[in-house]
């Protein structure tokens, strides 16, 4: 005999149609409606997860959240998840995913003594190979998830144990088999549905019914359908029953289930490359809160204290936008500007706390007659790269005989190069720096000592760019025999829906190339080479920056993009000069072998390719989502402009200039691309942070005899 576990449930979507302030209406009314049909009918149990909906209740409507706990300690209302939202389970980094669980343990914990051992994301678009290790270092044995479906990703079973890598940890996970929420009356064949994919020896599935989405739960038909059909399957009893009491009756057949090894996808595609602000501000967030977490960690007590409850409740606001339906960019437009500006504070309120701590302690450095550049690095890693800073020089222009001391006097290489803004005196400049995690460091503005200059070491920073018509080209550095392809741009045709339902890939035609200006160098000193082109792509403008570095052997490309579009997408291809054997792509926390397969996958900062006889490329690419390759190139999906939330089978009219389309406007990315030779995902992964945790800067005048003159002749000493 097998038993159905009937588990009620209300899925509720706090941003996706509607702005979260609905999701708190709704929060509300399906724990009211609940409670009262669980005190009408003593033997149903109802399922809830997710802390944020919870203290939504707790801090409207107190009286409300007392029943919710008389039913739970009554083992009527069941907690799974325990996570802060049900987040996405692909683009957040791997301190965010596990803030999630972190936040919601507290949380549950502290408000209802308990803490559920059961991971529950039903709705997530895809699942990263990271998430069964997040699980299991939080004590949570077993997972409960839907996506991908069935028609998108083969599995043995719909019960299975999952790791994310050989030799990693396992959970128990249970994939929902027609959805976790019923907006029709319920019927047999949605109930048989959850028994066909069985492993052989279990007994036990579950099948969820409930109004979901925006909420509700079971209503008075869907109870009295259950009772009157407990028994209408052969071979099979239905029962109201909840993911713990599943899990619990699963354990005697555990040996039964298959092992899958891997992430699970594929599911909604357009979700890793839509809505790119939401995605830029979760990602420069997180990177802050890093930041402003390592430079509290050595301040004071008191600081610590006073900044704690701020620091705690950004992280909250962070998780709640790490919603999969607000990071992936498939809600309204409305919804997407409220998530935008909450990130903005997330970052705001950070980088108060990590101004406030560095200061504290630059400012607190002996006096010194010279203007100081003073820099701190609380990436957690030793730092060593190229710093661009506009020190404030009193209406000053940069004089050829300035120059930069380090702490023991050395000279330090320096270049003047563009500053921010077209104003007459203000000035750029660009030099390397080596700190270690933790550290400060200190630099001097001087005069050559003696008339020298600082000494250079390492490769020269000169490089070659050449461009064709069609927008292909080469880069080609003076002293080495070794041609590396420019990756090229190029816009395809999209009508895909917002998520690219039932697609694996973007393989629509290519409508346009980049139409590049003649390349012009704009920088040539000791330290950096630049070259810059400007142009077109269909109706959009593109300004690219190509700079090389002393003694590096990278190509930094900063790329500009003032995009126009509809229905298309930009991609950017790079032939790394030999076939790709496979690649090894960033996911949170690592790195995860792949085929170059064409299939569209979600990207984690970088990407190692394995080329013949040894040789290895990559990318570094923090600020892209989205990934695909085949055995010639690999290709970065930059930009999707579909409008915000059309689903298929909605069919669009002609014009829809009135409605907004995502990513409209100006998009700035930086890439790093390593050329065929030895470099590794460690490399890769310490460019990624190099870029995404830049150090603390400030300048200082403290101990200058005077602040001086425009252009004073005797400064400085």
């Amino acid at each position: 005999m097998r038993t159905v576990h009937i588990v009620f449930n209300a899925h509720i979507d706090p941003v996706w149609l509607w702005p979260w302030t609905a999701g708190v209406d709704e929060a509300l009314n399906t724990c009211y409606t609940m409670c009262r049909t669980l005190d009408r009918h003593p033997d149903i149990i109802f399922t809830r997860g997710e802390a944020w909906v919870y203290e939504q209740v707790r801090r409207h409507d107190p009286a409300l959240f007392k029943r919710i706990k008389a039913h739970i300690r009554a083992g009527r209302w069941s907690v799974v998840g325990g996570w802060w939202i049900q987040p996405d389970c692909n683009l957040p980094g791997l301190e965010n995913m596990h803030r999630q669980i972190a936040l919601g343990r507290l949380w549950f914990e502290q408000h209802l003594g308990l803490f559920p051992k059961i991971g529950y994301n039903v709705d997530s678009f895809g699942h990263t190979a990271a998430l069964p290790d997040v699980l299991a270092a939080h004590g949570q044995q077993h997972y409960v998830m839907m996506r991908p479906m069935a028609h998108e990703t083969k599995l043995p079973a719909n019960i299975f144990r999952w790791r994310g890598r050989p030799g990693g940890k396992t959970v128990n996970t249970f994939r929902i088999s027609h959805g976790y929420a019923t907006i029709f009356p319920p019927n047999l064949e949605w109930v048989e549905g959850s028994l066909a994919p069985l492993p052989n020896g279990v007994t036990h599935t579950m099948c969820f019914l409930g109004v979901g989405d925006h909420g509700g739960g079971p209503n008075e038909h869907m109870i009295e359908w259950v009772r009157a059909n407990r028994d209408a399957i052969p071979g099979a009893r239905l029962e109201f029953s909840s993911p713990e009491r599943f899990f619990r009756a699963l354990q005697p057949q555990l040996r039964h289930l298959p092992l899958v090894t891997g992430e699970l996808q594929m599911h909604a595609i357009g979700c890793y490359t839509g809505h790119r602000p939401v995605k830029l501000g979760v990602r420069r967030a997180e990177n802050m809160l890093a930041l402003a977490q390592r430079a509290l960690a050595k301040a004071p007590p008191a600081a610590r204290a006073a900044a704690a409850p701020g620091l705690g409740e950004s992280w909250r606001t962070l998780c709640f936008n790490s919603f999969h339906d607000t990071l992936g960019g498939s809600c309204t437009p409305g919804a997407a500007r409220a998530a935008d500006d909450q990130l903005a504070g997330v970052k705001a309120a950070a980088e108060t706390v990590l101004s406030e701590a560095f200061r504290k302690k630059a400012h607190a450095l002996p006096a010194d007659p010279r203007q100081r550049i003073v820099l701190a690095n609380f990436s957690g890693e030793k730092f060593s790269d190229f710093i661009e800073h506009e020190p404030w020089l009193e209406w000053t222009h940069w004089k050829p005989d300035w120059c930069l001391l380090d702490e023991r006097n050395r000279l330090v290489p320096h270049q003047v190069i563009e500053p921010e803004t077209l104003m007459p005196d203000t000035i750029r400049i660009l030099f390397p720096a080596t700190i270690a995690a933790g550290a400060f460091h200190t630099l001097r503005i001087a005069r050559h000592p003696a008339g020298k200059t600082a000494a250079l070491r390492g490769a020269s920073p000169e490089f070659t760019l050449f461009t064709a018509p069609n927008g292909s080209g080469t880069l080609q550095p003076a002293a080495v025999d070794h041609v590396c392809e420019l990756p090229e741009l190029k816009l395809i045709e999209d009508k895909s829906d917002t998520w690219s339902h039932n697609l694996d890939r973007f393989a629509g035609p290519q409508v346009d190339h980049a139409h590049w200006s003649e390349p012009v160098q704009v920088e040539a000193g000791p330290v950096r080479h630049a070259w810059r082109m400007d142009g077109t792509i269909g109706e959009s403008r593109i300004c690219a920056d190509w700079r090389r570095y002393l003694g590096e052997d990278f190509y930094e490309l900063r790329l500009r993009v003032t995009w126009h579009e509809h229905h298309k997408l930009l991609r950017l291809s790079w032939v790394p000069g030999a076939a790709i054997a496979s690649r090894e792509d960033g996911i949170p926390g690592g790195g995860l072998e792949r085929a170059s397969d064409g299939r569209e996958l979600p990207l984690r900062d970088r990407s190692l390719l394995k080329l013949p006889g040894g040789e290895r490329a990559g990318l570094v690419a923090p600020e892209v989502f989205a990934i695909s390759g085949d055995p010639t190139a690999v290709h970065l999906t930059l930009l999707r402009s579909c409008p915000f939330a059309h689903h298929d089978p909605k069919i669009l009219p002609e014009k829809l200039e009135h409605y907004a389309w995502q990513d409209q406007g100006e998009h700035t990315f930086t890439f790093r691309y390593f050329p065929a030779g030895k470099v590794t995902a460690k490399e890769l992964d310490r460019h990624a942070l190099l870029l995404q945790q830049r150090p603390a800067i400030a300048d200082l005048t403290r101990g200058m005899p005077e602040r001086p003159y425009k252009d004073e002749p005797t400064w400085p000493a």
